[in-house]
């Protein structure tokens, strides 16, 4: 049985790029560990030989510091340099060398060992596609652009504040694909039949929903003691939305307890866009 720990435990994330995977990767494994407080430090480029010997610093810093070893997250691609950072005072785990040895065995090849491979632009054939899907999806953003529904791989639909536009733009960026949003108001909601501009886009279409009262919250910091965001509002806005979703049969997620990168997902799976 693993002990479960009240301690601070400083995490460092390091890379001799962005950094991102090891921040993703790492990240998912620290979710599954409740009662530990996580300082998290991130070192993005760590691409010499002297940036390397002074993480290793930093690493042995915190470690003293807290009294406990550092979690080390790295997805280090120079072996010299992976070295110096896993002799540090710190429990190193290597992304990198655990599945690029791997890999490399099964596949019975050498890999380049560039660093940047999976976020560079030279490298990445998917670089240009992701740039025109952020465009795209800021130019549709909120109705706007209803003619380039033509080119939408997916059309968002929900109340204000339900969470269209961050899911749009994170598909946009994660994935390339072409997200636009339209926003239900009033007059959408009068009815359950869809929007003109929307019913010969139904295929494309997916709603997003949300609990009343946390609908109420979001809206409250942005326009206090408005109509817009009283509960009562938020709650015949978010009823008629749904009762539309069901009519139409437009597949559907609550996103109140629900993360982008869960949200994305499902919507993803759901429309089959990968």
């Amino acid at each position: 049985m693993v002990k479960q720990s009240a301690k601070n435990r400083t995490v460092f994330f390091i890379s001799d790029r962005t950094g991102i995977t090891a921040e993703a990767l790492g990240g998912s494994l620290l979710s599954q560990f409740e009662g530990v407080d996580f300082n998290k430090i991130h070192l993005s480029f760590i691409d010499t030989l002297d940036k390397a010997n002074a993480a290793a610093v930093k690493v042995n810093s915190a470690s003293i510091k807290t009294g406990e070893p550092a979690l080390v997250f790295s997805t280090q691609i120079d072996a010299e340099y992976r070295d110096i950072l896993s002799k540090s005072n710190c429990i190193f785990f290597d992304f990198f060398d655990t599945f690029i040895s791997k890999m490399e065995r099964s596949l019975d090849l050498k890999s380049s060992h560039t660093a940047g491979q999976s976020h560079g632009v030279n490298h990445n054939d998917n670089y240009s596609d992701r740039i025109s899907s952020i465009n795209f999806a800021l130019g549709s953003d909120d109705g706007l652009g209803s003619k380039s529904y033509e080119n939408a791989d997916l059309i968002l639909v929900g109340v204000s504040r339900s969470g269209k536009t961050p899911s749009c733009l994170f598909m946009a960026l994660q994935y390339g694909i072409n997200a636009a949003n339209y926003p239900l108001i009033e007059q959408d909601l009068d009815n359950t039949q869809l929007p003109e501009s929307l019913q010969q886009h139904k295929h494309k279409l997916f709603g997003l929903t949300i609990n009343p009262i946390r609908l109420q919250k979001i809206r409250d910091e942005r326009r206090s003691n408005s109509s817009y965001a009283s509960l009562k509002q938020c709650q015949s806005e978010v009823k008629r939305a749904e009762d539309l979703y069901h009519s139409n049969n437009i597949p559907f997620i609550d996103t109140t307890q629900t993360s982008i990168e869960e949200i994305s997902a499902k919507i993803i799976n759901k429309l089959s866009l990968r």
